[in-house]
């Protein structure tokens, strides 16, 4: 009888080389694996570098669209049989896949990724299917929707489902047992009911009195900018070819302002994002001040940049050199990715700190691709907070992180927008994410 099975633990705590060893153990055609860095495009995909979604001149022209790949995919999977056409036209519909057709993958938000990605491994027919984090970008609908389709899978196909889940809160009903991994010591399957009820809840807070002191106690930059403006922009429009990403957009920022930015997959949070951070070039074609200065009037991007912290699925997918964690933070305090200028000692023991900070302390020398995706998760986040910026830009920023280190990241950035001259925009799809400091809404309608 098939199932869903629920694989569950810590970060770093040994999910991924369960299921490596799975992997190896249970070689098949039909078992088909989708892994966290799924989400953000393939490792092969050597050519992409951070701003290439928005500087879309850079594509080749031949390269195929979702349309195309998800056809190709189709067709190598199987017969072309009513059934499975049936099957495509539901995933299409479940996934709000249309719009998405003629769109290069290179171009995809994190979330409509994570659609793709789906809806390619379920034409494969597996009979093993493995999704490491699968509700991780998609908006609170998608997700819903998502549960009922494995669930229904499961009860028409002859197929298993397994689930390595990193925020255990998303488990669904649905599931038949659950695997928890415990410092890679892997425990009885139990029930979900049996699982939940012997899980210890969460600290209101977790980080220590000593450790917010710290934060809050951090000596301030003589260079800091003092304005009331943070983000102004004015009618704002984005467009790609004849799709319309953002219309007459107005959104003014004021310093020390906390604005949680929300709406559907594909409706232009990242882009927007993109903008205020310059990794878009239609940018410069826009009405936009930055901390007070006009885009494209003389002030170097790169001297805006020394005030803003980001993180971000687009900056976690460009990681793709195996550099030691603290070279990861310290391109923090350069804005490069990859470290391409030695950090002095006291630019690393600040590093060192901000790592402690997150947790990671025994992390300072690991190769970065080495690490799990939550700890990489965390390492970027980190490096946001490395230069102790005025304007913090946290895009889907608790993408792979348990229960315990959302509590701690959510403490910390609770903690550092207590401090003066400080703003946030933070970008999530799940409500319960949100820090209290929120001060600010705003939603984003996904253009027709």
């Amino acid at each position: 009888m098939s199932k869903i099975t629920a694989i569950v633990g810590r970060n770093g705590s040994g999910k991924t080389l369960y299921i490596e060893k799975l992997r190896r153990d249970m070689a098949s055609d039909r078992l088909r694996y989708i892994a966290f860095s799924d989400s953000y495009g393939p490792a092969v995909d050597k050519a992409y570098y951070l701003q290439l979604r928005w500087n879309q001149h850079d594509i080749d022209p031949e390269t195929p669209n979702v349309g195309e790949l998800l056809e190709k995919a189709y067709r190598l999977a199987g017969e072309d049989t009513p059934e499975r056409r049936a099957l495509q036209r539901h995933l299409y519909d479940l996934f709000h896949m249309e719009p998405l057709l003629d769109k290069y993958v290179i171009t995809l938000s994190s979330g409509e990724l994570r659609k793709f990605q789906l809806t390619k491994t379920l034409f494969a027919n597996p009979r093993l299917l493995i999704m490491e984090n699968p509700f991780i970008g998609l908006d609170a609908e998608t997700r819903d929707q998502l549960k009922e389709l494995l669930k229904m899978l499961v009860e028409r196909q002859e197929i298993d489902i397994m689930l390595v889940l990193s925020k255990t809160d998303d488990i669904p009903d649905s599931v038949s047992e659950v695997i928890e991994i415990r410092d890679t010591h892997i425990m009885a399957p139990c029930t979900k009911e049996q699982y939940e009820f012997r899980q210890v809840n969460i600290p209101e807070h977790v980080l220590t009195k000593h450790e917010t002191d710290a934060i809050l106690n951090l000596p301030y930059k003589d260079n800091d900018y003092h304005t009331d403006e943070v983000i102004n922009m004015r009618n704002v429009s984005i467009r790609y070819g004849d799709r319309t990403i953002l219309r007459d957009l107005n959104w003014t920022v004021h310093n020390g302002e906390r604005w949680a930015l929300s709406g559907q997959n594909g409706s232009g949070k990242s882009t927007l994002l993109s903008l205020v951070c310059a990794d878009n070039p239609q940018s410069y074609a826009c009405d936009i001040t930055l901390f007070d200065h006009q885009r494209g009037t003389g002030e170097s991007i790169w001297d805006i940049k020394k005030h803003i912290g980001y993180v971000s699925p687009e900056m976690h997918r460009s990681y793709q050199r195996d550099l030691p964690a603290i070279r990861i933070v310290a391109s923090g305090l350069k804005d490069s990715v990859g470290l391409y200028v030695k950090p002095n000692q006291e630019e690393y023991a600040i590093c060192k700190w901000w790592l402690d900070m997150f947790g990671l302390e025994d992390k300072y020398d690991r190769p970065f691709l080495k690490l799990s995706s939550g700890e990489q998760r965390l390492v970027l986040l980190a490096r946001a907070f490395v230069k102790d910026p005025q304007l913090l830009i946290l895009d889907e920023p608790l993408h792979g992180l348990d229960l315990w280190n959302r509590r701690r990241v959510k403490d910390i950035i609770e903690t550092f927008c207590q401090r003066k001259n400080k703003t946030m925009v933070m970008v999530t799809h799940y409500e319960e994410e949100l820090p209290s400091v929120i001060t600010h809404r705003k939603y984003l309608t996904r253009q027709k």
